[in-house]
């Protein structure tokens, strides 16, 4: 894995739950800006893929393969599903749902890091 590139989505996936926490703490619905900062991070995570595909095509080999598809592919799915969870009942507690399955994303980043390190346990 490219650690710059790990830390920038995980970054950006921080600032985004921060911005999603904020805005639930200021009773606001999910907006389009909110939203669009989801697309962002979920861009991120696509070209995380590729990269992580592209190393594997390439001969790298993590400590555990199927660890290491199941967070690469699992990383992509949290937010869509946290989105379509939060504007299926668009109240306050939804735009905290958008910042808790943002907050999910860094905490994937780091152990797919982890595993492609070879750490398999």
């Amino acid at each position: 894995m490219i650690t710059g590139f790990a830390v920038t989505v995980a970054i950006c996936a921080t600032l985004v739950a921060v911005w999603s926490f904020v805005q639930a703490a200021r009773k606001k619905l999910p907006d389009n800006a909110l939203l669009a900062g989801l697309a962002v991070i979920e861009v991120l995570l696509v070209a995380q893929l590729v990269i992580g595909v592209v190393l594997l095509i390439g001969g790298g080999r993590p400590g555990s393969m199927a660890t290491y598809l199941a967070y690469l592919i699992g990383c992509l799915v949290v937010l869509p599903l946290g989105t379509f969870w939060a504007l299926a009942e668009r109240t306050r507690a939804s735009t905290a749902i958008l910042g808790i399955a943002c907050l999910a994303i860094p905490v994937m980043v780091l152990r797919l890091h982890e595993v492609w390190a070879g750490a398999s346990a």
